[in-house]
């Protein structure tokens, strides 16, 4: 299952991560870093939110970025400025190095680089990797329940809360959706990939839309490829979407942005 081999992948690499930096140094630095814009707020204006993602690969479908010209390697940088310009609401970062080809250099080069909050996409498996994002510069931590049974969830909630992180907590079915809730979780997503075999389908966020209540936000995940799927999405009740691979793909990021923008306008 390409989920538990991408989880595995992360505890290896907390483990070596902790050999080098221990926990309580890590934490120190967590709660030493700058303040950051807030994610939360971010998705709370008026009107659709946009979550643009950086990322380079995945494992349904490769690199990505092979598809477009660049001498000087992955543009990180730049495509999170142009997401910046194109009005993102918020930046997703990719840091999962195996599968996704990201890395804790791209979140730290754009957290510092733009003024967007920016959300640490990765396995989170351990709360060592909670305090890590602060450090990098992260203004939230994704948390996908399907990763963490049990109190697992409402303890990692509580250590992104302790310093000052917001946290999108992934949800894919009802069951989840509850043990969000029951968690607190203020940042509900629904993805719309199935990690387990990545099938898309943009039904389970209009299912499970109806069941987030008002006053928590939803955040539609995946599978957005054009206007039609964000003005679904809009209808389904999303308060933001997280879209990756269409903008990374376009040749014109910013015209892509505005025509799923309008497309969510009454």
């Amino acid at each position: 299952m390409i989920l538990g081999s991408l989880a595995d992948a992360a505890r290896e690499r907390v483990a070596r991560a902790k050999a080098r930096v221990p926990l309580s140094a890590v934490r120190e630095a967590a709660e030493r870093a700058d303040p950051r814009p807030s994610f939360a707020e971010a998705l709370k204006r008026p009107g659709m939110s946009f979550i643009c993602e950086v990322k380079r690969a995945s494992p349904s479908k490769g690199d990505i970025w092979n598809n477009q010209s660049s001498a000087g390697g992955f543009p990180y940088l730049d495509i999170a400025r142009e997401y910046a310009e194109a009005g993102a609401d918020a930046l997703s970062v990719l840091t999962e190095p195996t599968r996704f080809l990201g890395s804790d250099a791209y979140l730290r080069g754009i957290a510092s680089g733009v003024g967007l909050p920016v959300l640490r996409k990765d396995f989170t498996v351990d709360e060592y990797q909670i305090y890590e994002a602060k450090a990098l510069g992260a203004s939230a931590v994704l948390l996908i329940r399907a990763l963490l049974p049990g109190a697992a969830l409402k303890t990692y909630l509580e250590a992104a809360r302790s310093i000052g992180l917001d946290a999108l907590v992934e949800t894919r079915g009802e069951r989840e959706l509850l043990d969000a809730l029951d968690a607190g979780a203020d940042i509900i997503g629904v993805n719309n990939r199935d990690l387990r075999t990545f099938e898309v389908d943009l039904a389970v966020s209009e299912r499970l839309g109806r069941r987030i209540p008002r006053g928590v936000t939803f955040v539609a995940e995946s599978g957005v490829s054009g206007p039609a799927d964000a003005r679904r999405l809009r209808e389904a009740g999303a308060d933001a979407l997280l879209i990756g691979e269409a903008l990374m793909r376009a040749r014109d990021k910013s015209a892509l942005l505005a025509e799923m923008r309008a497309a969510c306008e009454d």
